[in-house]
């Protein structure tokens, strides 16, 4: 049996097995991207040859398979490095947050679905102060792509409101509500790639000095407006 570690030597370890994660995930984003341009050509070819419609949209889930494959092995790889928060006073996040539904409506998933209805409940006052708008533009679609694919098979499922709440001077509260109960906190877990971006989510806000949590069918995050 190996002897335990020392904590030195147990975080140098850990630290090691990190780079080599990071290494072997870049390597394995490669040879998607390879797949991904020869399954692109063959795309082509079958254009060009007028073959049957379902032998096209076989190529097409090949290579958006390839895709979404692609994007997770980025986003581990996102996860695993320290971020980079580049604040700019006068963000407005109620503005964010509505470019980011806008950019939601309509969207289909790989099956052809939409992913359903997200809309944002009332005006709450102004919520502007200093933020990483990029950061938090990503975080908060995370969120809503996450609760939208975690609500599919709730029978009552009437979509995701989102409401602003502000119940102190310094304090931004967004709800992200309707959801069917989970066995599981979403910005905790890492059971599947949607969680896994909720997580890094959560990660961005806590590096504001916010925080995320699920509480009641409610996601819940809360951002101080102060600098």
């Amino acid at each position: 049996m190996k002897p335990l570690l020392s904590g030195m030597q147990d975080s140098d370890e850990l630290q090691d097995i990190g780079r080599a994660s990071i290494q072997i995930v870049h390597d394995l984003k490669n040879q998607l991207n390879g797949l991904k341009l020869y399954a692109t050509f063959l795309r082509k070819r079958l254009e060009k040859n007028d073959r049957p419609s379902d032998e096209q949209e076989t190529i097409n889930k090949l290579i958006a398979g390839l895709e979404r494959a692609a994007e997770d092995l980025s986003m581990i790889v996102r996860y695993s490095r320290p971020l980079e928060i580049k604040k700019q006073a006068g963000v407005d996040i109620q503005k964010i947050m509505r470019n980011v539904c806008a950019s939601l409506s309509g969207t289909k998933n790989s099956t052809g679905s939409l992913l359903g209805p997200v809309s944002i409940d009332g005006e709450a006052e102004s919520l502007v102060g200093k933020f990483d708008s990029t950061l938090l533009a990503d975080a908060f679609r995370a969120i809503s792509v996450g609760a939208l694919k975690l609500n599919r098979n709730n029978p009552t499922d009437q979509g995701i409101v989102i409401r602003f709440s502000k119940p102190a001077e310094e304090t931004i509260v967004i709800e992200w509500a309707g959801l069917a109960r989970l066995d599981h906190d979403p910005f905790r877990s890492f059971i599947g790639s949607d969680e896994i971006r909720m997580s890094l989510a959560a990660k961005i806000l806590e590096a504001h000095g916010g925080t995320a949590i699920y509480d009641d069918n409610v996601l819940r995050v809360t951002l101080p407006l102060a600098a």
